[in-house]
């Protein structure tokens, strides 16, 4: 850690639920008799897929972009991501009135860089094997004087992803479980400082994806690990390694990290398509994958599931379906 670096706090997530009140959906708390029936216990899935721009990413996106200075504001934003803070990003620029650009894989789905562009983003391709994207977004902020906004690695992306763990307890109460999706932490270490304030009694679980497991392999060796490009239908968590700001709070809130098969991210898709009626695509499946897996075991207890995104191509979707 180094001296500049800025860790936010709980105090963090609550300015950041007053600065998006009223632009982020306060997102339905839903549950599954089904679900409940096959887990032993009660889930509480909170459904960030029918957020705006898709996924929870816009409330840390919104939080960040509205915390800038008018003038910076006015030069705009620059982003890299696979498609849900891409298009989170640009959709709150567009309201901000702030121009942006975002760094995409030329390999993101098709619906991911078309919502991206219709936002309001000029999107700018890159080789996810082959290609430093942090370089390029740098390289583009240095020349247009705009500011970088991380996919995860911020402390006002953290903050704002926390308010969807503030809600949910807020709604249900009491959990003994919060169970969230990893890919470079924002997300999990925003819910794990909600959920370690509001239920200080609540094991805090985040699930990777198996052919992607570095924030496992970090908080076993106590430092962030670094792995290659990994391969998964989870396109939202194929990050390399956890940020710097969230490392801290993954490892002191966070109890365990575990992970799931490409597998079983099609069988809950499935799940939520002809039982609840939900379109979850596979990053956004990762938490609810774990408990109707057993992964994690969620007999008798009080379970909430962060359902983070639902941007998915429906032929990806009918293609997952065809070869399960």
């Amino acid at each position: 850690m180094t001296v500049s670096l800025r860790v936010p706090t709980f105090e963090d997530v609550r300015v950041a639920a007053s600065r998006i009140a009223g632009e982020a959906h306060r997102t339905p708390v839903l549950t599954s008799r089904a679900a409940n029936a096959k887990i032993g216990g009660e889930l509480f899935f909170k459904a960030e897929n029918l957020q705006r721009a898709g996924a929870f990413k816009f409330r840390g996106a919104y939080n960040a972009v509205s915390a800038l200075s008018p003038e910076a504001r006015q030069k705009g934003v620059v982003a890299f991501s696979s498609g849900n803070h891409a298009q989170a990003l640009a959709y709150a620029a567009t309201l901000l009135d702030a121009p942006s650009v975002i760094v995409m894989p030329k390999d993101a789905p098709e619906i991911k860089v078309a919502a991206t562009r219709g936002y309001g983003a000029e999107v700018v391709f890159f080789d996810r094997y082959k290609d430093d994207r942090e370089a390029m977004a740098r390289g583009i902020s240095e020349e247009r004087g705009m500011t970088v906004i991380p996919p995860f690695d911020h402390p006002d992306i953290i903050a704002g992803q926390g308010t969807a763990a503030l809600e949910l307890i807020d709604e249900v109460g009491q959990l003994d479980i919060l169970i969230a999706p990893l890919g470079g932490g924002g997300l999990l270490a925003g819910c794990a400082l909600s959920a370690k304030a509001l239920a200080p009694g609540c094991r805090v679980i985040g699930v990777e994806p198996e052919a992607g497991n570095d924030g496992q392999q970090s908080l076993q060796k106590g430092e962030v690990v670094r792995i290659a490009p990994p391969k998964s239908i989870a396109d939202g968590a194929l990050t390399t390694y956890v940020g710097d700001h969230n490392f801290p709070i993954l490892q002191a809130k966070v109890d365990g990290i575990v992970t799931v098969s490409d597998a079983q991210l099609v069988s809950t898709m499935r799940f939520f398509a002809e039982r609840m009626k939900l379109i979850v695509e596979p990053t956004g499946c990762l938490a609810a994958a774990a408990a109707l897996n057993g992964v994690v075991d969620c007999a008798g207890k009080r379970v909430g599931i962060v359902l983070s995104g639902g941007n998915v191509d429906l032929k990806a979707l009918s293609g997952f379906f065809a070869d399960a």
